[in-house]
C-alpha cells in the first residue's frame, strides 16, 4: 500500500516539474524573442540619425519632422517598460512615415544615393521587426496558453507566472490609407 502511494506521490511531483520547466522555458523563449526585437529596434535606432542628417541637408525648413523623428527615437530609448516601449515604437514608426512622405517633395533628396542606401537599410529592417514580432507573438500565445490551461494553470498560478502582451498594431496603423490622385 505504500508503495502505490509513494509511486502517486513521485509521478506527481514529477509532474509538477515538468510543468514548471515548461512555464520556464516558454517564458524565456518570450523574452529572447523580445530581445530579438529590441537587437532590430537598435539597428533601426542607429540607422536614424544618419537618415535625419541626410534628410535635413535637403529639407532646411521642415525641421518640425525631423524634430520629432529624433523625438520618438528618445522616447523609446527612455521607455521602462514594455507598454511605453510599444507606444513609443508605434510614434517612431508614424514619425518616419511622415519623413518619408516628406521626402517625396524633394526630388534631389529622393535620387541621392546614400538616402536610398539608408531607405534601402531602413526597409530591411522593417522586414525583420515585422518578422520578429510574430515570432514573440508565437511565443506570447505559447507561454499564455500554458498559463490559462488547466491543470498546468495550477502550476502557473503556484509559481506567480504571469500572461505576457502581445504585439498590436497602433490605433493609427489599423485605419484606411487615404490616397488622393
Amino acid at each position: 500500500m505504500w508503495w502505490i502511494i509513494l509511486i502517486v506521490v513521485v509521478l506527481i511531483v514529477l509532474y509538477f516539474i515538468s510543468v514548471y520547466n515548461s512555464l520556464v522555458s516558454l517564458r524565456n523563449k518570450v523574452e529572447d524573442q523580445y530581445s530579438q526585437i529590441d537587437v532590430e529596434l537598435k539597428r533601426r535606432f542607429d540607422l536614424i540619425p544618419n537618415l535625419v542628417e541626410t534628410v535635413k541637408g535637403y529639407t532646411k525648413h521642415e525641421s518640425e519632422t525631423l524634430e520629432n523623428v529624433v523625438k520618438a527615437r528618445n522616447a523609446y530609448v527612455s521607455a521602462d517598460n514594455m507598454a511605453n516601449q510599444l507606444e513609443a515604437d508605434g510614434e517612431l514608426t508614424r514619425a518616419i512615415s511622415k519623413l518619408f512622405a516628406l521626402t517625396e517633395s524633394y526630388p534631389d533628396l529622393k535620387a541621392n544615393e546614400n538616402f536610398i542606401n539608408l531607405q534601402n537599410e531602413l526597409s530591411s529592417i522593417e522586414e525583420k521587426i515585422v518578422y520578429a514580432r510574430g515570432f514573440y507573438n508565437d511565443s506570447v500565445l505559447k507561454l499564455n496558453n500554458k498559463i490559462q490551461m488547466f491543470p498546468s494553470s495550477i502550476v502557473a498560478k503556484m509559481f506567480h507566472f504571469e500572461k505576457k502582451t502581445y504585439f498590436e498594431a497602433a490605433k493609427e496603423e489599423r485605419e484606411n490609407v487615404k490616397v488622393k490622385f
